[in-house]
């Protein structure tokens, strides 16, 4: 039988709670946005590209864990190198080169023609770290430790496998702690997490199940900073109300994915309080529930 908690809160009890929590979530984004560690954040981020729809997709299709990626002489630049035998990511570049044609006139004409010419980046998950101080200068999420006392994890496992979801845990490289695949009804965990760290991200991934699998995976690619912020902020609400605290994680990873624009985490707050209540729902019964069964 799926565990469910014992709800003992009224409808507006957790309506009001469920608000507060998420109004934390803007507050704390405000503390960390006008901090000096934020500011060593934005430095390090400015050493990225920003990459086009078309090679983000390329990187999804060839390493769908990959969370952050560079060129092997950029990982050198932050104090990474790229691992012995790992395998690049292909992309496509941009460059212009010049070329000399005939005019009908029988002139020479210059002019410049684009070309995409392929390219090599790797995850951060095919570094290792050589220079601490400049690999942590953008540091600003901190996985969870410690245990995972009331079974959330196992709570939010039993609920989508009843919902036709295949929960399972994986080795995942770089930074990603889980994945979820609409196509194949699947959640995948990394096995390297803390219990605390799974019962986080398997809200989160059960958020990603409620708000964005029926969704064009296109739609996901394009906004992908909206959607990682509603579906974070579904795991902060809805563990902060079975009592976990997941701010050491969620402010970071929402700072980061929002840019620092509390603004994206106000406008999404219709759609993030519609899932918490609606995965906290899933996993609690209430008094007259719980005698119905006895």
């Amino acid at each position: 039988m799926a565990k469910k908690f014992k709800n003992t809160k009224t409808p507006e009890q957790r309506k009001t709670e469920a608000a507060e929590l998420h109004a934390q979530i803007a507050a704390g984004v405000e503390s960390l946005t006008d901090s000096q560690q934020w500011e060593k954040y934005l430095s390090y981020c400015r050493a990225f590209h920003s990459y086009s729809i078309s090679n983000i997709l390329l990187i999804m299709a060839q390493m769908p864990e990959a969370s952050r990626v560079a060129g092997f002489r950029r990982w050198q630049e932050l104090g990474r190198c790229v691992s012995r035998g790992e395998k690049g990511i292909r992309i496509l570049g941009y460059a212009k080169k010049k070329i000399e044609e005939e005019t009908e006139q029988g002139e020479t004409e210059e002019r410049y023609v684009e070309y995409f010419p392929p390219l090599s980046v790797f995850d951060i998950s095919q570094t290792e770290i050589i220079d601490e101080d400049k690999a942590n200068a953008g540091v600003i999420v901190h996985r969870l430790e410690g245990e995972d006392a009331g079974g959330i994890a196992g709570a939010v496992e039993d609920w989508l496998t009843d919902e036709g979801w295949t929960v399972t845990t994986e080795a995942i490289g770089g930074e990603t702690n889980g994945m979820t695949s609409a196509a194949l009804r699947k959640v995948m965990i990394s096995e390297k997490l803390s219990p605390a760290q799974r019962a986080k991200t398997m809200i989160h991934e059960a958020a990603h199940v409620v708000l964005h699998t029926d969704e064009d995976p296109r739609e996901y690619v394009e906004h992908r900073g909206q959607k990682e912020t509603e579906a974070e902020s579904v795991a902060y609400v809805v563990a902060g109300m079975f009592g976990l605290d997941t701010s050491s994680y969620t402010i970071g990873y929402i700072a980061g994915w929002a840019q620092g624009d509390t603004e994206i985490i106000r406008s999404t707050a219709a759609h993030v309080l519609k899932a918490s209540h609606i995965i906290y729902e899933a996993l609690t019964e209430t008094a007259e529930q719980v005698e119905a069964i006895a």
